[in-house]
């Protein structure tokens, strides 16, 4: 996803920007987003994950903090409380669950399977009482979509290779029912107005909890700054720098000037960019079972979009990578 961001309604009137200016926006978006898991992968070659999140959002939010500050009102405690929820769900739990998996899954099979996000969004919306029963056709189609992620994870490149496939493959269905869960929660949450502001107190308070996760898992023991290579450096300026801050600036200026529908095609996109990058550049192969499974799962997030109405609600920014991942 790109597992990290802004997860919170926005409104903001819309206008009429120029086109190379949407086109940029929306490049952006699509092809820097799609990109990170590769990106993480690379920067896991020689810097543990716990460690490689926390630096990437701690140093994302510095930056991003003082901008959102400018003409906007302190955050309340109340503020930070709610962020520090939002940023463990989304950051802690959805990117550290990606970031932790992608050290044995193929990346761009990471990126497929954080697409799922709006499917369980759907699913814990409704058993929560947030919504009513979805539709035969929502329901047809969140059946379809698991079923896909089923078939995924029983997959050589997944769960099929060995123990720590398995691993992985709870790793990122954990790290895809946290981000949902965060959405879900962010959506009732007194937050700050600024959706600048919000992206930066959820960065710093999920990078604060990806330091406790780095130290719980005795990571800092594990870092030597002299080994560390400098395609992993390099990967880790590019996921700081423009995975999180020009992705993420991209994203809430694309929601002011055009619908949140078109702004959330992204999720539709970024798995694709991050399949072809995996094989391009990372010799990442992807078997008929896996081939199927990557169709059902995509299919199933547009349908499940569409029919739920609420395209703005049912899809945040992954990275995280969500983003999210």
């Amino acid at each position: 996803m790109e597992p990290a961001g802004v997860s919170t309604d926005m409104s903001f009137p819309r206008t009429d920007p120029p086109l190379w200016k949407l086109t940029l926006a929306f490049a952006s978006v699509y092809l820097i987003w799609g990109s990170t898991y590769l990106a993480i992968r690379f920067t896991l070659e020689t810097v543990p994950p716990f460690s490689m999140a926390a630096i990437r959002f701690l140093f994302a939010g510095v930056i991003l903090y003082p901008i959102a500050r400018r003409g906007a009102p302190r955050p309340t405690r109340r503020d930070w409380s709610s962020a520090l929820i939002v940023g463990t769900l989304l950051i802690g739990g959805g990117n550290g669950g990606v970031v932790w998996a992608i050290q044995w899954l193929p990346s761009g099979l990471a990126a497929v399977s954080i697409a799922t996000v709006p499917l369980w969004m759907v699913l814990i919306d409704w058993v929560t009482g947030g919504s009513e029963r979805p539709s035969l056709s929502l329901m047809l189609g969140l059946l379809w979509g698991l079923l896909g992620v089923a078939l995924l994870v029983g997959s050589d490149q997944v769960g099929a290779q060995n123990r720590e496939g398995l691993l992985g493959a709870a790793a990122l269905l954990g790290a895809s029912l946290s981000w949902a869960t965060g959405s879900i929660y962010a959506r009732r949450a007194k937050l700050p107005e600024s959706p600048w502001m919000t992206t930066a107190m959820q960065m710093l308070a999920g990078g604060v909890i990806l330091t406790v996760m780095a130290v719980v898992a005795g990571e800092p023991e594990q870092i030597d700054i002299g080994n560390i290579s400098a395609k992993s450096a390099v990967s880790l300026f590019y996921l700081t720098i423009f995975g999180a801050s020009v992705g993420y600036s991209a994203y809430i200026w694309l929601l002011g000037v055009t619908t949140p529908t078109r702004a959330s095609t992204y999720a539709y996109v970024n798995p694709a960019v991050a399949v072809f990058l995996g094989w391009l550049f990372a010799d990442e192969q992807i078997g008929l079972r896996a081939g199927v499974a990557i169709a059902m799962i995509l299919s199933a997030v547009v349908v499940v979009t569409l029919k739920d109405g609420r395209p703005n609600r049912a899809i945040q920014p992954a990275s995280a990578s969500s983003q999210r991942e």
